[in-house]
């Protein structure tokens, strides 16, 4: 039960940090980057969290890459983390927190422009209640 409170910390904080401050701190994206994968091979998971890290990185960065404004350098960090969690409980929980993500994302976007409402979407939010909705069911 604590490796489940500490995940949702580190997501809460994570995300209180992107709509607060626009920001992931390295200290909590990178933290994650390296303690997730390293409990993951502890429970014999080791080798699908680093896949799982390596996969979602790699479409992040390639998106930051192209449009460097709609997806910041905190989330293709955030994504070795997320990634790693989720690709830990199997492909499935990786792609449904991959797009779900997504899906958050654009909803709030829509939510945006229909409320006639200006800002920007922190996708770090999406990405941290993606995760946690599909790591979560997975444990259930």
């Amino acid at each position: 039960m604590g490796l489940v409170a500490g995940a949702v910390v580190w997501l809460t904080a994570l995300s209180v940090s992107d709509i607060r401050h626009r920001r992931l701190p390295n200290g909590l994206t990178l933290t994650g980057a390296v303690v997730i994968p390293a409990v993951a091979a502890l429970h014999g998971r080791g080798l699908p969290a680093l896949a799982g890290a390596a996969a979602l990185f790699a479409v992040y960065l390639t998106v930051h890459l192209i449009a460097p404004a709609a997806l910041g350098a905190g989330d293709v960090k955030l994504a070795l983390g997320t990634g790693a969690l989720t690709g830990a409980f199997g492909i499935d929980v990786w792609l449904l927190a991959a797009f779900g993500a997504s899906l958050l994302s654009a909803a709030w976007a829509l939510l945006l422009v229909v409320t006639y409402t200006k800002g920007a979407v922190p996708h770090g939010v999406s990405m941290c209640l993606a995760t946690a909705l599909t790591a979560g069911s997975a444990l259930i």
